[in-house]
């Protein structure tokens, strides 16, 4: 953890928004989000009658248990990060018998080496894109059916959209053989832009779309608030829940992201 006397040669802050709706098609909301600097997250819980609700529910409570919960940029790593996924997994078995599980995919805002960092992470096919210096991407890597295919040269991305077995994945917290997660460390630039989805709204609302209202609406929980009537407008088939996270400066920066066109080379790395 930090020490509370230490300085630091940067100062960043956070503002965040959030938004869940069940859709229009769905009778519960199954997906549960945590929003408790340092910690950003959305789970999408499976399961049937109320199970993927307690899977969900199950898994931000494990994090918000955290004891880093509450402090701006602690010293935290993949390692530390791994045990609390591990927790929740092993709650969820118990809990459920192994009949309900959950995506999760998110962030912690991290110091590494001095630095402010973000650490991102992902379980299934819920999603965290990036808006950082012009560049707009998605971050984690779906764990599903159709991504293998896509990943072998099978289909394209545009034919995976409208997959029939888009929905299928392959990896979950709580059930199945593999509750691995996938991490990334990147470094935290000045207008940084993080959006955390289900994929509620990654299947109805297209990556040119996101783009759209994430680089025109500067205040993040009218982005959110956006992103989740786009849904709606869009059919809602599914449970959406979206995170939006902004750092700048404290001297300012705060709207860099919303003013630099998009860069269609942009990748993960």
């Amino acid at each position: 953890m930090n020490n509370p006397e230490q300085t630091k040669d940067w100062d960043i802050k956070l503002t965040v928004g959030y938004a869940s709706d069940r859709g229009l098609k769905r009778q519960l909301n199954e997906d549960s989000l945590i929003a408790s600097e340092p910690i950003f997250a959305v789970a999408d819980g499976m399961g049937g009658h109320e199970a993927g609700e307690v899977a969900s529910g199950i898994c931000v409570r494990t994090l918000a248990e955290s004891s880093i919960i509450g402090e701006h940029a602690p010293s935290f790593s993949a390692s530390d990060l791994e045990d609390l996924l591990q927790t929740a997994d092993e709650r969820i078995r118990a809990e459920t018998g192994g009949r309900a599980g959950t995506t999760l995919s998110g962030v912690v805002f991290v110091e590494e080496s001095g630095m402010p960092y973000w650490l991102f992470f992902n379980v299934g096919d819920s999603r965290t894109y990036r808006l950082s210096q012009g560049r707009f991407g998605q971050i984690s890597v779906d764990h599903s059916e159709v991504q293998e295919l896509v990943d072998r040269g099978h289909i394209t991305q545009e034919q995976a959209a409208g997959h029939p077995r888009r929905h299928v994945i392959t990896r979950a917290l709580g059930t199945g053989d593999d509750s691995e997660a996938d991490y990334w460390l990147m470094p935290v630039e000045v207008g940084d832009r993080i959006l955390i989805c289900s994929d509620g709204l990654s299947t109805e609302v297209s990556d040119d779309g996101i783009y759209t209202v994430l680089s025109s609406v500067s205040d993040p929980q009218q982005a959110a608030d956006a992103l989740v009537q786009e849904t709606l407008r869009s059919g809602a088939r599914d449970n959406v829940t979206v995170v939006v996270v902004d750092a700048h400066w404290v001297d300012g920066d705060a709207d860099l992201h919303t003013t630099a066109p998009r860069d269609p080379e942009a990748e993960r790395s």
